[in-house]
């Protein structure tokens, strides 16, 4: 999974891709080319729990990246566990599982399915994008810390390996950040390079523009965490995930199971909060991951063999233009009140004589004091007309559901089936907000760029398949991201994940289309 990359990433920078990267899973694999998310909002945890879920926030509980557990009103983190300690680290960073996920993964059905003689890990630099692929019965899932380590948890091991202390001891960070972050080509034929220093891209720390190269010395005073926010974070990731093949043995099991390795690419999405969609930073991040690519597919070819593994390629989630910069040109859109939530909380008091009645509006949604609702013995029912009526009159908001009645809201039918998907009444608030295209919250200084709305700039990702059982081809047909996991069971010939609500995607009859 490549975090934050967007569909039209594949064709933006296709002339300058190489042969056996990008273009390789295009020219030899099969491509999905209208693969799209269908849930709310569109952000790293729950994208990545659907793909490998086959399911949506509802059955999961993954409605967020964080999310507000309603009764208590008590914010959580989607991967925390106290339970478990951290290993290889100290603290909270270690302190993760996948207990609050409430089904199945395919990697789970997997294990299952080989009465647990299949291997499967999972590797990310976030721990939720490791974590949540790899299932509730994963060998390992290794993500990174501040420190500049691969670390892991209690719940699957007791120590670290020993090749991962050892590539940990390496310190292999030094030598990619060494020469600093330079264009991979010259800077004026890039297609984004026009203006490089602009107001709609936010500098790295120690800089004072946004713009290559980047010295070494820059990168350096950082930390070794920095490379987190380079191309050289997903060249890290992919050499670790080699280091893993080779050392356990994946695609080899001695007992001629199918293993499975998940790997999430963390960088673009650091890379694209920072600069935005129009950057060149951007640019060169995606020429320099389509070589990190094919460096890895010859690997494969290498180790497994060509052939012999089936591989796939998505997003968990795309990205918008900058705001100011949409707006700028000329294009509509803009932000919501910063004092919205203040003033809303205002309004409620000055009619129910209750304060602080809404806690967050935490993933588009209202979260209301549920304890203070019981205490007072409040009308919830009128509470929420009253919320809903008063956000409808609001500048950027299009619509303003309250979740019991969004069976007969006027929203549009797809938009109104991601709400539904989306809505977990244990971890999710009781009216959801959908903005117009092109609003955000925030401000008119923000730059880079972000993502959580249902429109195609986050919705739209790529979906390419390659390897064992995948015959060459494209299709323009609509599928899911909820698609994948069930499509996987059916290469496989094993049961699809327990909360899958996917159909697997048929790869043959369909038209090729000519890159």
């Amino acid at each position: 999974m490549v975090d934050q990359m967007r569909w039209d990433y594949l064709y933006r920078f296709y002339d300058r891709y190489k042969e056996n990267g990008f273009k390789r899973l295009l020219n030899e694999g099969f491509s999905n080319e209208n693969t799209y998310i269908n849930h709310l909002p569109t952000v790293t945890a729950i994208g990545h729990s659907c793909v490998y879920t086959g399911s949506v926030p509802s059955i999961t509980g993954i409605t967020g990246n964080d999310f507000i557990k309603e009764q208590e009103g008590r914010k959580t983190y989607c991967t925390e566990d106290t339970t478990v300690n951290g290993i290889g680290t100290l603290g909270k960073e270690g302190q993760m599982s996948p207990r609050n996920l409430l089904a199945s993964t395919i990697t789970d059905e997997l294990k299952l399915a080989t009465n647990f003689r299949s291997k499967v890990m999972g590797i990310a630099f976030k721990d939720r994008s490791s974590i949540l692929p790899a299932g509730h019965f994963a060998d390992a899932a290794y993500w990174f810390n501040d420190a500049g380590n691969w670390i892991t948890s209690s719940y699957y091991q007791q120590d670290l390996p020993s090749w991962v202390k050892q590539f940990n001891q390496e310190k292999r960070i030094n030598a990619y950040l060494k020469d600093g972050w330079n264009t991979l080509y010259p800077a004026n034929t890039y297609t984004q390079s026009s203006p490089d220093d602009n107001p709609y891209e936010g500098p790295m720390s120690g800089t004072k523009h946004p713009i290559l190269p980047i010295t070494a010395e820059i990168l350096e005073k950082n930390g070794p965490h920095i490379i987190y926010s380079t191309p050289f974070g997903n060249t890290f990731t992919l050499d670790f995930a080699k280091e893993a093949i080779k050392r356990e043995k994946l695609g080899n099991n001695p007992a001629r199971a199918t293993d499975f390795l998940a790997i999430s690419l963390s960088s673009t999405d650091a890379i694209g909060h920072q600069y935005g969609v129009n950057a060149l930073e951007v640019e060169d991040m995606y020429l320099r991951l389509d070589q990190d690519l094919s460096s890895f597919f010859q690997f494969l070819d290498q180790e497994i063999g060509a052939g012999k593994y089936t591989l796939f390629l998505t997003a968990d989630h795309g990205a918008s233009h900058n705001n100011p910069f949409y707006i700028d040109h000329k294009g509509s859109g803009g932000y919501l009140d910063a004092n919205l939530l203040k003033e809303l909380n205002q309004q409620l008091k000055a009619t129910f004589n209750v304060d602080q009645l809404i806690i967050s509006f935490e993933n588009d949604q209202v979260h209301l004091n549920h304890r203070l609702l019981t205490q007072r013995q409040l009308n919830e029912p009128a509470i929420r007309d009253f919320i809903v009526q008063y956000l409808r009159k609001t500048p950027g908001i299009a619509f303003a559901v309250d979740m019991d009645k969004v069976g007969s809201s006027s929203v549009p039918l797809p938009i109104r089936e991601r709400i539904i998907n989306s809505y977990n009444y244990k971890c999710s608030g009781v009216i959801q907000l959908i903005f117009d295209p092109q609003w955000k919250t925030g401000s008119s200084h923000q730059t880079g760029t972000g993502h959580s709305a249902w429109n195609p700039y986050d919705a739209h990702i790529p979906l390419l398949w390659m390897g064992w059982g995948i015959p060459h081809g494209s299709s323009n047909d609509v599928v899911s991201m909820c698609d994948i996991a069930p499509t996987l069971a059916a290469l496989l010939h094993i049961q699809e994940p327990n909360g899958n609500v996917g159909k697997p995607i048929r790869f043959i009859d369909r038209q090729v289309i000519q890159h």
